[in-house]
């Protein structure tokens, strides 16, 4: 039950409840008030009958009744005591109040008619009920309006919360200024949150764009030094740490970019299967291309999907299969995307997918021409990337391997900006999956659906 309905069920028991107290205490106070009355009218009479009977020995015309048939037993008992008392009684002629007193060896008692004050209540209960009712259906109303207000401000702050956790960090709430309104002060704390979240991340944005940029002027010149050396082991070793420390540094570059929203794709339709080879070509690296694959079948549509073309071996060089088929040739099935930024994401999932998973590693196309799948045989993604995703400077699990942990990154944010997904799983029979669907090609409009051009009319001198 949402937050809505449960206010609108505390209203309207809220409202039920107080109407049955209202009507309780008002029903046994009339009742209360007409018994007493009856009593001592009972009394009053009771009192001037026996003084008539003391006088005259008889009751006529009193109102009283000696050893009447009527008499409640417990009033009859007390009055055999020697005492005189009331009792109200239901009988067969209706409900009364009835008073007794001994007289002479006989009962003395009085009757007083209660049928109608009772109606009275009966009528006065009926009233209450109704306007119990009658209340309840105009709170509720009012009660459903206000948590119909307080429900939509809280969802309001709830996907302003989801927007940011999203990575929007410019949605704000922006609540009215409410003196003594707890969700206004809700909505002004995430607000205030989402503001100290964002500067923050703009600070090591910046930090990490500053520091990447700084370092690269120092860094040219470690990369020319380490060329002049001398050939030998020390030599190599020092060029293969400045080409590492050269990749990071571009790396970070990279992000800071995508981070600041600076990136933007040249999007056009381009042939998939020449950017997969040019991909897989320029990563040195060996992987499987598989296309056609029907989808949820796993079997191949075409005589290339048979698991036996390897696009590179561990040096780049082509293999026994030249890839010049129809769709490695550049009137092949085409996407709309990037052909620079799609190479790039691809590249970055050969490469993790060598780095910390086993071969073989394969390149797989659906059948839709638009799903692009890399995946290794190794241990798996870990499940905390699995749960929030690619993490800088995160490489999962010791068994994944080693490496800075921004391939996976950048590979991410590149397929934002060409309006990609890229999705990460673990293959039931082990292994990493990454998933890329490429966005699907915007419609053209057709020729008869272009305005038609007004016709020239005469040029005058």
């Amino acid at each position: 039950m949402t937050l809505r309905w449960r206010i609108v069920a505390l209203v309207a028991a809220a409202t039920c409840a107080a109407a049955a107290a209202v009507g309780v205490l008002v029903h046994h106070a009339s009742r209360d008030r007409e018994l007493s009355q009856a009593r001592d009218g009972a009394r009053t009479t009771l009192e001037r009958a026996a003084l008539g009977y003391a006088r005259t020995g008889g009751v006529q015309g009193s109102g009283a009744v000696l050893d009447a048939p009527g008499l409640p037993g417990g009033l009859r008992r007390l009055v055999a005591k020697g005492h005189q008392g009331t009792e109200f009684a239901t009988g067969p002629d209706g409900p009364a109040m009835w008073a007794a007193r001994p007289a002479d060896g006989q009962v003395l008692s009085v009757r007083v008619d209660m049928s109608t004050a009772m109606r009275n209540i009966s009528a006065l209960d009926t009233n209450i009920i109704l306007a119990g009712l009658m209340t309840t259906a105009v709170v509720l109303p009012l009660g459903v309006l206000t948590a119909e207000r307080m429900s939509r401000r809280l969802r309001l702050a709830a996907a302003t919360a989801r927007r940011i956790a999203a990575g929007d960090l410019d949605a704000r709430i922006s609540p009215a200024a409410r003196p003594h309104d707890e969700i206004a002060e809700i909505s002004g704390a995430v607000d205030s949150m989402a503001a100290a979240l964002q500067e923050r991340l703009l600070d090591e944005q910046r930090f990490t764009a500053d520091v990447a940029h700084e370092l690269r002027t120092p860094l040219m010149g470690l990369v020319t030094a380490a060329e002049l050396l001398p050939p030998g082991e020390a030599a190599g070793y020092v060029r293969d740490r400045v080409r590492v420390l050269s990749t990071l540094v571009e790396e970070l570059l990279e992000i800071s970019r995508l981070d600041a929203g600076a990136e933007e794709a040249d999007l056009s339709p381009c042939p998939l299967g020449p950017v997969l080879d040019e991909a897989i070509a320029g990563t040195g690296l060996s992987a499987r291309l598989r296309t056609g694959t029907a989808e949820g079948t796993g079997q191949p549509d075409s005589a290339e999907d048979t698991g036996q073309r390897d696009a590179t071996d561990r040096t780049g060089q082509r293999d026994s299969t030249d890839g010049t088929g129809p769709w490695h040739s550049a009137d092949g099935p085409k996407v709309w995307t990037d052909p620079r930024r799609l190479t790039r994401i691809v590249a970055n999932l050969v490469v993790n997918a060598h780095r910390h998973g086993r071969e073989p590693v394969e390149v797989t196309v659906a059948a839709d021409g638009r799903t692009v799948t890399v995946r290794d045989h190794g241990t798996g993604y870990p499940d905390d990337l699995l749960e929030k995703g690619p993490q800088r400077f995160r490489t999962g699990v010791r068994e994944r391997g080693r490496g800075h942990g921004l391939g996976l990154t950048i590979a991410v944010g590149q397929a934002q900006v060409i309006g990609a997904t890229l999705e990460f799983g673990n293959a039931p029979d082990g292994g990493a999956v990454a998933t890329l669907r490429l966005p699907e090609e915007p419609e053209r409009p057709e020729l008869s659906d272009l305005p038609e051009l007004p016709e020239p009319g005469p040029i005058h001198g």
